[in-house]
């Protein structure tokens, strides 16, 4: 297959500047470099194609004598048709790469510039907490012990025996990373025999065995705040596992499971009671006790004529709104209480109050 012409390859005409040239390679280069598109073999040749075109357009002598003997003018050349890069380090020179491939690789690229190590950071840890529905309509505080990983207390975080300090690594040379080159990219991956410290144990400490961190349990404080639900998260920061050589401690994330209650329901912010009344109350009308989510009770009437089933509504005796101010609402649903056993006295008085019942309806139909 004939070579494309150079020219339309960089999309730039025969009269381009030297600018104008290394900008069109800049922008092909950043699009179908094979390190933003593996497994793509036409990216892969699309870039080794800008690649040559730029390696011969950027050169005046090369330019020149491909101006006027086309792909044959260049066939001598050093470094044609090999695919080797020379210096291209000025095409990116206004570039950040590192803000430009890190997503893509997972890697940090830049020039001579070097990368500082980042700073380890200790694992997240999860507990699962079991609290009543009072504690998370009150609020509460409870104490919890967790097992996590602390700084080791002999070394103090070092990892190292105290007759021993930890060494250079003779890899990375106390970097943290190591640097590889592509093409005309320079890469910095972490070191794989320090794991990015730049240092490594040469006695380790007996306690930690180099470690740094030693398993504890640790007693912490839990503040629940009122209104929570089961599913609901506590943050708590720096309460995590310690990271080795004094590094930043991961967050412990409390999670509520709220047991069910023998007495109330929680439906949203609402609180749910079951309350069982007689069935003279009901007829003749009165007053009642009601428990409340608090622990104390309030007076609420009972109109004459109350039936089975119906709800009334206690403003303000619900579940605090999580992080705002106000309280849902107790709902007492009424349930009459049906006796199971009634003396002899019990049963004539209900069947005369039934007896005069039928007759006060007989009237009202005669009528």
């Amino acid at each position: 297959m004939a070579k494309r012409d150079y020219y339309e390859i960089l999309g730039v005409s025969k009269t381009a500047s030297e600018q104008e040239i290394k900008q069109a390679y800049r922008k092909l280069a950043l699009k179908y470099h094979p390190d933003k598109n593996k497994n793509n073999p036409e990216a892969e040749d699309k870039f080794k194609e800008a690649t040559e075109a730029y390696e011969v357009l950027r050169d005046p002598k090369k330019r020149s004598s491909y101006d006027k003997f086309g792909h044959d003018g260049v066939q001598g050349f050093d470094g044609m048709g090999r695919g080797a890069y020379t210096d291209f380090s000025d095409i990116f020179g206004d570039f950040d790469l590192g803000d430009i491939f890190e997503g893509f690789f997972g890697s940090s690229f830049g020039g001579s510039r070097s990368r500082s190590k980042r700073t380890r950071r200790g694992s997240d840890l999860q507990y699962d907490l079991t609290i009543s529905l009072e504690e998370a309509a009150l609020g509460s505080e409870v104490q919890i012990e967790i097992p996590r990983l602390e700084t080791c207390e002999t070394c103090n975080g070092t990892g190292s025996s105290s007759k021993s300090k930890p060494a250079v690594c003779p890899t990375c040379n106390g970097m943290g990373q190591i640097r590889q080159t592509q093409g005309f990219f320079s890469i910095s991956q972490t070191c794989p025999k320090c794991h990015g410290e730049g240092k490594i144990i040469t006695s380790p400490c007996k306690t930690c065995q180099g470690a740094g961190v030693t398993q504890k349990k640790r007693k912490i404080t839990v503040k629940i705040p009122a209104g929570v639900e089961s599913g609901s998260r506590l943050k708590i920061s720096g309460e995590g596992e310690q990271a080795p050589n004094g590094g930043i401690a991961g967050d412990l994330y409390v999670v509520m499971h709220v047991n069910k209650h023998d007495i109330f329901e929680r439906h949203g912010n609402d609180i749910i009671s079951l309350v069982d009344v007689s069935f003279t109350l009901v007829c003749l009308g009165g007053e009642i006790q009601v428990p409340t989510i608090s622990g104390s009770k309030v007076k609420m009437k009972i109109p004459p004529g109350t039936e089975n089933g119906q709800i009334f509504r206690l403003k303000g005796n619900g579940i605090p709104y999580l992080g705002s101010y106000g309280k849902g609402d107790q709902l007492v649903k009424i349930n009459i209480a049906v006796p199971k056993k009634l003396s002899s006295r019990q049963k004539e008085l209900l069947k005369e109050f039934d007896t005069l019942s039928d007759e006060k309806d007989s009237k009202k139909d005669f009528y």
